[in-house]
């Protein structure tokens, strides 16, 4: 909750006042996209979540060879967001503390490699900025025992093939997403409660 405190106590943490109805993306990368597409469909002003690749070409873009850490693809998730809901700092404030941990390197607990590593990728030159002093903001105020391992990466985004999308929804007993993502969505509702929605 230190994180929590750092943002509410800085101008970071706030919506917009009146901004006008319109839609934002953003682009995040943090281990398995099953667990992190799940997190982002539960946040209120969130509009549509899809699970894909980042980081590398469109020809490299499939899950075989994406997995087999032969691209400089991660796996990702688009995010499709209301800005008059939720901010992209608090976007990214869901991201540090819930949907995965932002110290490990090139690995999400039992997943190993650099697909399924921490990174971030700006679509604007503001959302570069913006990410660039979150990060130095939370390893300034020493939140975490080891230091953010998160990248600031450029690329395009594509979608994984359809058997990806909206897995955990579709599968909610599989025993992957038993054990290492519904713990995550029940982290949001549990640290988030306001942004949370079923």
């Amino acid at each position: 909750m230190k994180l929590a405190k750092l943002l509410i106590a800085s101008a970071l943490f706030a919506v917009p006042a009146n901004a006008a109805p319109r839609t934002e993306t953003a682009v995040l990368a943090g281990g398995c996209f099953w667990g992190m597409e799940s997190v982002f469909e539960h946040v209120k002003g969130v509009t549509d979540v899809v699970s894909g690749y980042a980081g590398g070409g469109a020809k490299d873009a499939k899950y075989d060879k994406v997995s087999s850490e032969g691209t400089s693809h991660a796996e990702a998730v688009k995010i499709t967001y209301d800005p008059a809901q939720i901010s992209y700092a608090q976007l990214l404030q869901i991201y540090f503390t819930v949907a995965h941990d932002p110290t490990q390197v090139n690995r999400q607990y039992p997943d190993v490699g650099p697909s399924y590593r921490s990174a971030i990728f700006p679509q604007s030159a503001d959302q570069a900025r913006f990410a660039r002093a979150f990060i130095a903001r939370i390893n300034g105020a020493h939140i975490y025992k080891a230091p953010i391992a998160t990248r600031i990466e450029s690329g395009g985004f594509y979608p994984a093939e359809a058997f990806h999308q909206d897995f955990a929804r579709k599968h909610p007993t599989y025993g992957y997403i038993v054990v290492n993502d519904r713990p995550k969505v029940a982290a949001l509702q549990r640290r988030f409660p306001s942004l949370y929605k079923a």
